[in-house]
């Protein structure tokens, strides 16, 4: 690893890192194209998958969402972080509310290591996070006045929101509340764009949904114009996977179809997430999206549509690790674990990638093992 001799200091590093200044640039097709050529030897041709704009990506992601709040386990996500790219993986998914903005951080301090030493470029790698959740600060407060304090300290007083902008005590997406969680994100990624925002969950917003939407999706395309994201889209748990019965269900043709009033042909709107795993399988199986008088599966809608998907959950938060069924042993022969099985799962549906939360540098080399065929 190249760049092991940086992680011993990572614990030591404070807070003012996200001072320093922002590196500039994003993802390209040309240099995650070039990212791509250099792993030819060490990864097989089918691991690297067509994104947004042209670019390519790992079809194996790497997630952030779960951990302490705590400075170690920063450590071990930022060196995990500096692991991945130098074995092959281009696509960092974070959000601003995961491990209350650490995770965000940790991402931004493996960026800082590793792309002023000249062995990763920027452009090679595509940078993802997420808002509407409201994020807490290093530590969760210890009692419920302490959140309302912050809450009143932190968004109330400044006018970045106001308590009726809040949903479910902790869920925004009101265009100045976007517009200052951008610039927080970017802060912390130690990034000037940032290559996919999401909105977070928007089916919480189920009041005047369509206006919340026009109005998210209006301040994206703006922050699109003015370069500092790259794309956007949807990050969601339930709103793909439910039927249109469901009151928490998202439309991806009505979705799209708000994304053409505000911005027009050329918009933005261009990646969904949501969870694709062995145990929740919706988005292959599932008609659960109406495209005109049909009925027809995620997947197969976001292909028609031209819509990129990234599954999320790939272990179902390691619950696909372990104890998995002897069929699946002969379905996805020569992996090792039941892990790197679950994940050759995702990897074999037109996903563009498959999200894997890792936080140790063990973890990811056994993700990434390639099948002993005999």
């Amino acid at each position: 690893m190249r760049y092991r001799s940086a992680v011993p200091s990572l614990i030591a590093m404070s807070r003012t890192k996200a001072l320093e200044s922002l590196v500039e640039g994003r993802a390209t097709r040309e240099g995650t194209q070039q990212f791509q050529t250099r792993f030819a030897n060490a990864q097989p041709d089918h691991f690297y998958r067509p994104f947004v704009d042209g670019a390519v990506v790992s079809s194996l992601g790497l997630g952030t969402y779960l951990g302490e709040c705590d400075d170690a386990e920063d450590a071990r996500y930022t060196a995990t972080v500096i692991a991945a790219l130098d074995r092959g993986v281009n696509i960092l998914d974070t959000a601003i509310n995961y491990r209350c903005q650490r995770s965000e951080r940790a991402i931004g301090e493996a960026l800082r290591t590793v792309i002023p030493s000249g062995d990763i470029a920027r452009e090679e790698v595509v940078v993802c996070t997420k808002g509407g959740y409201i994020p807490l600060e290093r530590t969760p407060p210890a009692t419920k006045e302490g959140y309302r304090g912050f809450l009143h300290s932190e968004y109330y007083g400044p006018g970045i929101m106001g308590p009726d902008d809040v949903i479910s005590g902790g869920h925004c997406l009101t265009p100045r509340y976007l517009n200052d969680q951008i610039e927080r994100s970017k802060k912390n990624l130690g990034v000037s764009s940032i290559d996919i925002y999401y909105l977070h969950n928007p089916e919480q917003q189920l009041d005047e949904f369509l206006d919340v939407m026009r109005a998210a999706f209006s301040t994206l395309e703006n922050q699109v114009r003015r370069g500092v994201i790259g794309n956007y889209g949807c990050a969601t748990w339930n709103g793909f996977r439910v039927p249109p019965e469901n009151r928490n269900h998202l439309s991806l043709e009505e979705l799209l179809s708000v994304a053409r009033e505000v911005g027009g042909e050329r918009h933005h709107f261009k990646v969904i997430q949501l969870p694709v795993n062995l145990a929740m399988t919706e988005a292959v199986r599932t008609p659960t999206q109406k495209l005109g008088s049909e009925r027809v599966p995620l997947l197969e809608a976001a292909h028609r549509l031209g819509v990129s998907v990234i599954g999320s959950a790939t272990l179902m938060h390691s619950q696909l690790t372990r104890s998995l069924p002897e069929q699946l042993h002969s379905a996805f022969p020569g992996f090792r674990s039941d892990a790197r099985r679950a994940i050759a799962f995702a990897q074999s549906l037109p996903l563009t990638a498959a999200l894997v939360g890792m936080k140790s540098v063990s973890h990811l080399e056994e993700n990434l093992e390639c099948p002993e065929i005999s």
